[in-house]
This record gives C-alpha cells, structure tokens and sequence, in this order.
C-alpha cells in the first residue's frame, strides 16, 4: 500500500468494494459466468525444490475429550515436537476424509472452507525442536507434511511456542464466485483460527492472534514477497500471524529472521481470471505496523454450560461436515441450544474466543423455526454491552427485547419479534432450503464504517470473528447430534431491511443454520490418510 494513501481512499476502496459484492433480488454478486472447469484450481500448494519433513499421524493418541476442550479445560501441556506439532495441524489444517462418487474424488478438511476450495495455506515458524529444526514451513495438508521454505538465522522465538502464519491464495475462490470471493477468503481464514485453537487446546496451548504485526512483515517472514518462487505461480496475500503456546507470548515477541529460501510454488491452473474489484481491496485492506489494542478483558462469566457428549476432541474436530440439505422436522431442545449461544461468548482462557484479542464486534441474530419450548422468532444475542447499546440504537425500535424465559440469566439472548420466519429465512439465503429446513438459522451483524474509519484493514478482521464463531457452531452441532452449513449467498441488504439497518454503521457478513442432515448416500467415505499408512 503506498504511504501516501489516505484512511478516507482506503476506506472508499472498501466500501466501494463491499456494495458491489452484494448478492441482491434483481442481481447476483459480479461473477464467472459458468464454470471453467479446465482451469479449477488444483487445491494443494507444494513448493518444488523444499526439503520435505513427513509428521505422524498421531492425533488419535489426545484422550482429550472435546467437552472439556469447549470448557477451557487444556489439561498438561504437551512438550513442543514434531510429532506435537503434526498433531496440532492434523486436527486444524489437516484432511478429515475422502468423498467419492463414480470417478471422482476430493478431500475434506478439519478447517471449512467455502465450496470446499480451500483458499486458506498454513506455515509453521519455530526455534529448534525436537526432530525439527528451526526454520520457517509450509505446510502440505494432502501428504501430512512440511517443507521447509527457509532457515532462520537467529533464536528470536521461545521454547515454549512457535509462530503459525495464515495466507489465502484468492483464485481459489474466485474461480467459482468472482468478486464475492475475498469475502470468502476471509470468512476461512476465521475458521482456520478456530480450528487452530481448538487443536491448540486439545494439547494443552493456547492461542493468540498477533494483531500488530504488519502484512509486509507477515509476508517477509513466509516468504510471499519473493517473486522469484512465485513466477509461474498464483499469488499468496498474507493475512495472519498467530502464536501457539504453553503460555501467552512474551511482550515484546521480536519476529525471526529467515534466510535461505528455497522451493518454488506450484502453478494452479493454466490460466487465471484476474478480478480488479479483489485486487484493490486486498490492497486497500493492507495492514501496516500499528500499535496493538488494548487487548480485551471478558467479564467474568459462569463455566461453560457443560454437554455431556462423551467423544473425544479429535473425533469431534475430523467429524465436522457442512450439511448439504436439511430434513426440516429435527427439533433442537432448549437447553442444546442455550448451550450452543453460551459457546459463543468470550471468555479469557475459552478457546477459539481467547485467540481474538478484541472485543466482541460481531451479534448472530436467529431466525428460530424447531427449538422446543422456544417460540420460533426473531432473536439476537448480543455478547457484548457495548455493542448491545448500538444494536438498539440501530435495529428497528419495535422490537420487543424480551429477555428468553428460560435462557441462563448470563446469556444476554433477546426476542425481537415472534413470528415464524422460515420464508423469510429462505428468501434472505438466496431461496436455500436449507435456512429454512433448519432447527434454526442465522446471520451475523457485524458493526462496521465506524471502526473501518480509523482502521480501514478490520475489514478483514470482522470477516474473521464472523467465521471464528462459525466454527464454534460447526463443532457444538456436531457435538449435539445436528450438523450445521455456513451461507455464503444471502441478499445482504434484505437482511438488514428486515432488521431495520438503515446504514453502514452495521452490516450482515455471513449467515448459518443448524438442523438434522440429510445425507446424500450417493457419496462415499474414505479414511483421510489411508494413502500415507506409512507415516505412523
């Protein structure tokens, strides 16, 4: 991003942006027309020329259970390794199975991703470990392995962590979706940082979001800068560095220095569509260094509602699935469901929510169609005072607030309007079904041009919270029996006319919904790793 680039250009580039992505009624987000199937994007980066490092398949050794993960219990932490560290990107970035149908063949992972493509590309920064030397690595979710892209030329980082770095290759999306894709991109890159945290857990770490370090650093520290290896290749942005470790990082956390590169990047496809609209806000949403925020203190709450699901955590992390279709009878109970909404709020030692180190910016507002003894309406749950005080400032002022008879008292869960809302719900969703054959459904109302005015690169940054809080219900649906499905195609501003937003103070970023699954037995599942049994 040139200095001379004012907050107000970026902040019109932005918005600019964000209108024209819109889905609406009339007319559909610009986009492809049709899909070019002979330049689909191959979904595995390698870098040709790395020193390859194989990791074990180890994950199914964590006795952790996932309700003592989702409760903040981490239990001992484990000694940082290379076994340790495939663990924590088998149950994060790793593959979760194989589907199949006639000839064709793709694989899923434990992160979501928006048409199962897969922008999202992970690199581990670390001193020396335990069979692995200090360097910085690419991660190769396919084949369980790392390459290693650099050297590091000085001991910068602690023993008791290392450095996990985020980046999105925005073809990947575009290809299908066009100029609504960097959304999409950033909407993985939230659930990444839950998935990372939550095998975090499940070793005993925690993580946080290092939300002062600047994209050209990121991008110096991973390599991305370099054009050489990425001649022939599509283009990586960087989007987020964030520690892994026993303890928080220490302050100041000084980067290392790599040296030595080597690998060159894989091309994806023969040919590529370049989308102006992406590139200027991929740049007008440039992070520089900045002074952190004061980071965020929860208010105290009462333990997690506890579920008595007995599986483990990895089970839970390699079970998720995005449900293609509902059944549109499966019923919620309220307590399953009030324990969903606890799941959602921030806690300082929860994970994912202890990863962000802001406050809570981001309100899901619910279209309730089955939950029992909950009349089906329309229902927010603000998490936050301060952005509970703007909601009511903004939302329609007929709206009821009734507090939810029933809800624990800290679980700030508000009727607005009792109605059933299932057309509505489907309409807002593109006319998907499954928003309104769901137990419920969602979108999340992030506040937004005020806090984009002073620092117009949280643009991404709201797109990340909405899909941190995705991922939260991916699991907690799994975990109680249901599955859930991130929305990508909703009409935006018909959400916010239903609501009553009249302006950019607030705006929908991406909706959800939960329900019984109806599975498509067509498909069939294969192991993830069954081609790697060497790697044991």
């Amino acid at each position: 991003m040139n200095a001379e680039t004012t907050l107000e250009n970026r902040l019109d580039t932005i918005l600019r942006y964000h209108q024209t992505s819109k889905h609406r009624p009339d007319r559909y987000a610009p986009g492809p027309h049709g899909l070019d199937w002979a330049n689909q994007p191959e979904p595995f980066r390698t870098y040709a020329g790395a020193t390859r490092v194989d990791l074990n398949l180890a994950a199914d050794a964590l006795p952790v259970l996932f309700s003592a993960v989702r409760s903040g219990l981490r239990g001992e932490s484990q000694p940082f390794s290379r076994e340790t560290v495939g663990i924590l990107l088998e149950l994060s970035l790793g593959l979760s199975a194989w589907k199949a149908q006639g000839p064709s063949r793709w694989a899923l992972r434990c992160n979501p991703s928006s048409g199962n493509l897969h922008p999202t590309e992970g690199y581990v920064v670390c001193s020396d470990l335990p069979e692995l030397a200090a360097g910085v690595y690419h991660y190769v979710s396919r084949d369980h392995a790392l390459e290693r892209r650099a050297s590091l030329n000085d001991a910068a980082l602690p023993d008791f962590g290392l450095l996990l770095g985020l980046t999105s290759i925005h073809w990947r999306e575009a290809w299908k979706y066009g100029l609504r894709a960097y959304r999409y991109c950033q909407h993985d890159v939230g659930h990444a940082i839950a998935a990372v945290a939550y095998a975090a857990a499940a070793l005993g770490w925690r993580v946080r979001l290092l939300d002062a370090v600047s994209d050209a650093d990121i991008a110096a520290l991973l390599g991305l800068d370099r054009q050489a290896d990425f001649a022939d290749a599509e283009a990586e942005a960087p989007d987020v560095l964030l520690w892994v470790g026993a303890d928080l990082p220490p302050d100041p956390l000084p980067l290392p220095i790599p040296t030595l590169f080597q690998g060159r990047a894989n091309r994806l496809s023969p040919e590529q569509v370049h989308w102006a609209g992406i590139d200027a806000v991929a740049e007008a949403a440039d992070q520089p260094t900045v002074p952190p925020e004061p980071c965020f203190i929860p208010s105290p709450l009462p333990p997690l509602t506890a579920t008595e699901h007995p599986a483990l955590a990895a089970t839970i992390y390699r079970q998720r699935r995005s449900a293609v279709s509902f059944d549109g009878v499966t019923s919620l109970s309220a307590a399953a469901w009030f324990a969903m909404l606890d799941a959602l709020l921030p806690r300082a030692s929860t994970p994912p929510m202890d990863a962000l180190p802001w406050r809570p910016r981001v309100a899901p507002v619910f279209f309730v169609h089955r939950v029992e003894d909950v009349a089906p309406g329309l229902y927010v749950l603000t998490r936050d005072p301060d952005l509970q005080l703007i909601l009511q400032q903004k939302l329609r002022p007929d709206w009821s607030w009734q507090r939810v008879v029933g809800c624990p008292e800290h679980i700030p869960l508000y009727l607005l309007a009792q109605a059933d809302c299932r057309d509505t719900a489907q309409f807002i969703a593109c006319g998907q079904e499954i928003a309104s054959d769901s137990a419920f459904a969602l979108g999340f109302i992030a506040e937004f041009e005020p806090i984009l005015k002073q620092r117009p690169w949280q643009y991404r940054q709201l797109f990340w919270e909405t899909g941190l809080l995705g991922q939260i219900l991916y699991l907690e649906a799994e975990a109680a029996g249901v599955r859930g499905t991130g929305i990508g195609c909703f009409f935006d501003d018909a959400m916010h006319q239903v609501l009553g937003i009249a302006d950019l103070s607030l705006q929908s970023l991406y909706h959800f919904t939960v329900g019984g699954p109806v599975e498509d037995r067509r498909l069939q599942t294969l192991p993830p790793y069954a081609h790697l049994a060497h790697q044991k």
